[in-house]
């Protein structure tokens, strides 16, 4: 069973109390975007074995939405943060260095 911790709340919950909202920091596409690129917003997805940034919502608590690091192999849960964060936090990253040393990022920061 995979628990997750609701950074807004607090609260730890079990996978039945949450809802998955897929895969995290996804770039939105917008009006004057093209076919091609609402296409790959809409299909393309990681679907990653190992390390995944996903999306879910607190359903029965506090509602709110939420991010997720964890490992789909294992189900080793990373941390959670805020649905606002543009990237993992730098202490999540260090969690999953610590556990994955080969693992590299796939995002530049600027």
């Amino acid at each position: 069973m995979l628990i997750l911790t609701c950074p807004y709340c607090g609260v730890t919950a079990e996978e039945t109390e949450l809802q998955p909202g897929g895969e995290a920091h996804l770039k939105r596409v917008g009006p004057g975007g093209t076919d091609e690129e609402l296409e790959a917003y809409l299909f393309d997805r990681k679907n990653a074995k190992g390390v995944h940034f996903e999306r879910w919502r607190h359903a029965y608590g506090c509602g709110r939405w939420f991010l997720a690091a964890r490992c789909t192999v294992t189900l080793q849960v990373f941390g959670t943060y805020k649905a606002q964060n543009t990237h993992p936090p730098s202490d999540i990253v260090d969690s999953i260095r610590a556990a994955r040393p080969d693992w590299t990022p796939d995002w530049t920061t600027t």
